[in-house]
């Protein structure tokens, strides 16, 4: 079948800038998506997370922890650091004597700092202590020699390219080729086990995976939730917060040394031993403490008991596991928006209702992302949020161009000679009536007026063309303004006239707006006829000439559309109808009983109503028409008052 060019070429002229659009808009989402998966959101995406994370309910702090700080009073009391292993040890005695289900030494201990290096020792091999050592132990610190390796835990944390501590290191492999569990993770499996039975075990639904009771830990993935450049090696897991400031029961250092305090609160708890002092710089970045000074961040420790919570809580089914969507999912979730975007920005025109359309896009990802965090679902906010708000705002642009394009194209067209009425019903069917830059010809019954100043050659002779053209526009400032007074369209002005058009661009689709057109038409003539008598009177106070008009009127089909090319167009009508009308205002020129002569043909007079006076002039003949046709002449008030022979149809 041979391929139709022309219909091709006239397909890609009328929707050549829709089609733009729409190929514009198909870029747009493979930017996104590809700036997606280079990671181009991905810190947008983490700063949305933390901000949705601290509006979420605070959880109260963890009773099955007990914290005992080490503190800047601490470091006074003994005036040295490190402190000496006999002071350790004496710590580490007075709180196994509380009974504890696990104590977590989260202090480098990897040489001996005596006095009092063996008493440690024997501390350091107790079953339920739980030691830290780094994972590269030949540029970091090594865990303490007298603790097996079961015993120890390294206390390396996963940061985020923003330094914020979001994410958990279950599992990883050190220098020394050896597979650690975290310092935290060991603290929670050893109470786990102790005070609830539960073991750690392979996981039913994948050998490789961690399980703890009836949670599977399922390890992150480089593009989990709004990571996609995320380094994931190791064994990692998203964690989750709860109270901000106080993870458990606090106790200092120098008051378990000094056995001030009540050694009961340790009985079946998790006792973690670290630092709190500022200038010992053991502190992290959490959602919670970004952009917070020095001081406001949290603890290492404390960050430690964090994960040792949270794992805690979703092995016991307390809190659930972070899940995510799947990466198709997630596409076809910002896809979604952005085509939402594209939908608002193409539909709603008023600010009122872009703003509204705006900020349902703002506040639906934003919302959908917050709740679902609530259920510990993470899912893209930044980049569907972004994307609804670009999407949306290409659309607007497009259109803004176009409309100011098609009221280009109508001011091109109609100028300042409509009515704001006309204006506005011609703007509100713009795209129906604006095809590949023109008006389309359109059919329609329609009111033409044609207006002509009577003698004017021989008043141009007797004026200065200053005078003349001054002359000249009191008189069609004022037509112009009757013929826009009553939604008429003033089509052009042909020196010493015009004409104007009552009925376009819009169709008329009832017999009574046509004859509402017809009315409005007759009504602005019989306007100018009354207005010019006050003009006369002051041309004769200025020794001017005074005017005299002729005015004809005609109901009829017409073809109104544009005429010309792009680079010079203008709106027109042509038709029979026109040409009559021309003829009625130049027809029997001899004849005019008044300054102003309105006449009018029987297809006008039939949509009157009787509303107007009229004399008949019975049939004539029309230059160019083989028919004749039925005049009359609309009267005006004046002359009522002194007309004797008046026949009102």
């Amino acid at each position: 079948m041979p391929i139709n060019r022309t219909k091709i070429k006239r397909f890609w002229q009328d929707y050549q800038d829709n089609i733009v659009l729409a190929i514009a808009i198909v870029l747009l989402a493979g930017v996104v998506c590809e700036g997606r998966r280079r990671g181009g959101f991905e810190q947008l995406e983490l700063l949305a997370y933390d901000r949705m994370l601290t509006q979420q309910p605070v959880l109260p702090s963890d009773d099955r922890l007990v914290l005992v700080e080490i503190n800047e009073e601490d470091l006074r009391q003994q005036e040295r650091w490190p402190f000496s292993d006999e002071v350790y040890a004496e710590v580490l005695e007075h709180i196994q004597a509380g009974d504890p289900a696990v104590v977590g030494l989260d202090v480098y201990r990897d040489f001996p700092v005596e006095p009092g290096y063996a008493r440690l020792v024997e501390q350091l091999q107790q079953p339920n202590l739980i030691a830290i050592r780094n994972l590269d132990i030949l540029t970091g610190t090594p865990a303490p020699p007298a603790v097996v390796a079961e015993q120890q835990g390294f206390n390396d944390v996963p940061l985020d390219s923003d330094g914020v501590l979001r994410r958990a290191l279950l599992y990883a492999t050190g220098s020394d080729q050896q597979t650690f569990p975290s310092f935290a993770l060991n603290v929670a499996m050893s109470y786990l086990y102790e005070q609830e039975g539960i073991a750690p075990q392979a996981s039913e639904l994948d050998p490789q995976y961690l399980q703890l009771g009836e949670a599977t830990f399922f390890p992150l993935e480089a593009t989990s939730g709004g990571y996609q450049t995320m380094d994931a090696r190791g064994y990692q897991m998203l964690f989750h917060y709860r109270d901000r400031h106080n993870l458990g029961q606090v106790v200092t250092f120098t008051d378990v040394w000094d056995k001030n305090f009540d050694s009961s609160i340790l009985k079946d708890k998790i006792v973690l031993i670290g630092s709190t002092a500022p200038s010992l710089k053991d502190v992290v970045t959490s959602p919670f403490t970004l952009g917070t000074p020095e001081g406001n961040k949290m603890n290492g420790v404390v960050a430690h008991g964090q994960v040792i919570s949270y794992v805690l809580d979703t092995a016991l089914g307390v809190r659930a596991q972070f899940r995510f969507w799947r990466e198709w999912q997630e596409m076809v979730w910002i896809v979604s928006w952005l085509a939402g975007g594209v939908v608002i920005g193409w539909w709603f025109r008023h600010p009122v209702a872009i703003v509204g359309g705006f900020l349902f896009g703002i506040v639906g990802t934003w919302g959908a992302g917050y709740f679902l965090l609530k259920s510990f679902i993470w899912i893209p906010v930044a980049t569907p949020m972004i994307s609804f708000a670009i999407a949306m705002g290409v659309v607007i642009v497009y259109q803004s161009y176009q409309d100011f394009r098609q009221q280009k194209m109508v001011m091109t067209l109609l100028g300042q000679n409509t009515s704001p009425a006309i204006a506005d019903a011609l703007w509100e069917e713009r795209s129906e009536l604006l095809t590949s830059g023109q008006l389309p010809g359109c059919s329609l019954t329609a009111t033409m007026l044609f207006l002509d100043v009577r003698g004017f050659s021989s008043i141009s002779e007797k004026m200065m063309p200053p005078d003349l053209l001054d002359w000249l526009n009191k008189m069609l400032g004022m037509i112009t303004a009757e013929v826009q007074g009553r939604n008429g369209i003033v089509n052009k002005f042909t020196g010493d006239g015009i004409v104007a058009i009552f009925g376009v661009p819009v169709p008329r689709e009832s017999d009574e707006d046509i004859a509402q057109d017809a009315q409005d038409c007759v009504s602005a003539a019989v306007a100018i006829a009354e207005k010019l008598t006050e003009i006369n009177q002051t041309f004769t106070a200025q020794n001017l000439p005074k005017a005299k008009l002729r005015i004809g009127i005609f109901t009829g089909e017409v073809v109104a559309g544009s005429l010309g090319g792009k680079d010079r167009m203008e709106y027109g009508v042509i038709g029979d109808s026109v040409n009559t009308a021309s003829r009625l205002e130049s027809c029997a020129k001899e004849r005019q009983p008044v300054d102003c002569r309105i006449l009018i043909a029987e297809a006008t007079q039939q949509y009157l109503d009787q509303k107007f006076p009229l004399e008949a002039w019975g049939p004539m003949p029309l230059k160019g028409k083989a028919e004749v046709v039925q005049v009359f002449r609309v009267l005006t008030t004046a002359e009522l008052q002194t007309s004797t022979s008046v026949s009102t149809s």
